[in-house]
């Protein structure tokens, strides 16, 4: 099972990479929906594994039979199903396919995976082609990155609009906006003004990288707390956003105990945010925000190319003391400080080195727009933001 945002490039992975094994099937398609809804049956004995089921959650009754071919025939990779809306679909799954399949999340491509096929010539398809092919392969971290920060900041990571680029991105966000998050609102919630769903997508992503109030949220958007909490759900469930939790675990002093909110993406915040160019994101108010989103976003995907749940979270005192981010792995943490800025000092990195010193050991990273490393204090470096 395959699940993501929607224009990630879920369909385009399959078809490129299972082309000659596996046949096709779309749900999006209401002629094989109705089949698929009205006989399960002899939607699967005309459609027979090994299969490709694209959007399975248009159908979600087909899993009960899935389940039961599956047990009849053990064979693994018969069935690769895609699928967005994670709430809804992994719930059907879980109560169908438990214990028979392996769920994976396909995020917008990170910055390792365009470097790596940055200024190739190519279509879309080509290019995940190649990515897929590329088994192993690690970024070009080394040297000048692959575009400026602004356009990283601006573009983000989908791969139309990322590997289009005379794209124009504020049209094609005004398009995911209106094609793709308005109709996973109706599909997974009634919602009786689109208006004040806008303004409310608006509105978090005026907030992202920020702790979380969601009554703050819900009266400046003009709705009830239980309708924000609600619309959150959704957005988390398309994946447009993430919450990170705080890290609590006592270290000295009472700490911020509510999430942060990051979006999955930078392309959407910059443009509800109403940036269109490279200039106004990297001189507007916003920029540390944005970029400590493209940051934890990158985190974020790394641990979904894993295929692990994400370790996040961020730390922070009621005095001011603060991580932007904390990476759990193999028991440890790991402490990140993002400064959107070129000229980056020892100051830069005391609150790493303050976690560093309370977790009694370690090393940690400030994460600025510089060219290469420097050290900063003992066990912080800053690095440059595309290494992440």
């Amino acid at each position: 099972m395959l699940t993501g945002p929607r224009q990630s490039g879920k369909t385009t992975l399959l078809r490129h990479a299972f082309a000659r094994s596996h046949r096709f099937v779309s749900l999006e398609d209401l002629d094989v929906r109705s089949l698929a809804l009205a006989d399960p049956r002899e939607f699967l004995r005309h459609h027979a594994p090994p299969l490709v089921l694209d959007e399975v959650q248009y159908a979600p009754g087909l899993l009960s039979y899935i389940k039961t071919a599956i047990d009849e025939h053990r064979k693994p990779g018969q069935w690769l199903m895609t699928g967005s809306q994670a709430f809804p679909l992994m719930q059907n799954v879980g109560q169908s396919l438990a214990g028979r399949v392996a769920v994976m999340a396909l995020m917008p491509l990170s910055y390792q995976e365009y470097a790596r096929v940055a200024g190739r010539a190519g279509t879309v398809g080509a290019v995940v082609s190649r990515l897929f092919r590329a088994k192993g392969a690690t970024a070009a971290i080394a040297g000048a990155p692959r575009c400026s920060l602004g356009s990283w900041l601006l573009r983000g990571g989908y791969p139309e609009p990322r590997l289009k680029a005379g794209m124009d991105i504020s049209k094609w966000c005004a398009g995911y906006v209106q094609t793709y998050l308005e109709r996973d609102v109706r599909t997974l919630v009634q919602v009786g003004d689109l208006n004040a769903f806008g303004r409310f997508l608006a509105l978090c992503a005026a907030r992202t990288a920020q702790i979380l109030n969601l009554s703050e949220l819900a009266r400046d958007a003009g709705i009830s707390v239980p309708t924000a909490k609600k619309w959150l759900s959704v957005l988390e469930a398309s994946y447009t956003v993430f919450l990170v939790q705080p890290y609590y675990r006592s270290i000295g002093k009472r700490l911020i105990k509510a999430p942060k909110m990051y979006f999955a993406d930078t392309a959407l915040v910059s443009y509800l945010c109403g940036f269109r160019s490279e200039e106004t994101v990297l001189k507007g108010p916003m920029r540390g925000a944005i970029m400590e989103t493209a940051v934890v976003s990158a985190c974020y995907k790394a641990y979904a190319n894993m295929g692990e749940k994400p370790g996040l979270f961020y730390w922070r005192t009621w005095d001011g003391e603060e991580v932007d981010l904390l990476l759990e792995w193999d028991g440890g943490l790991f402490p990140i400080e993002v400064k959107a800025t070129a000229t980056v000092t020892a100051e830069d990195g005391k609150t790493v080195a303050a976690w560093v010193e309370r977790a009694g050991g370690g090393s940690g990273i400030v994460v600025a727009d510089i060219p290469s490393a420097i050290p900063l204090r003992p066990n912080v470096t800053a690095v440059p933001w595309h290494w992440l």
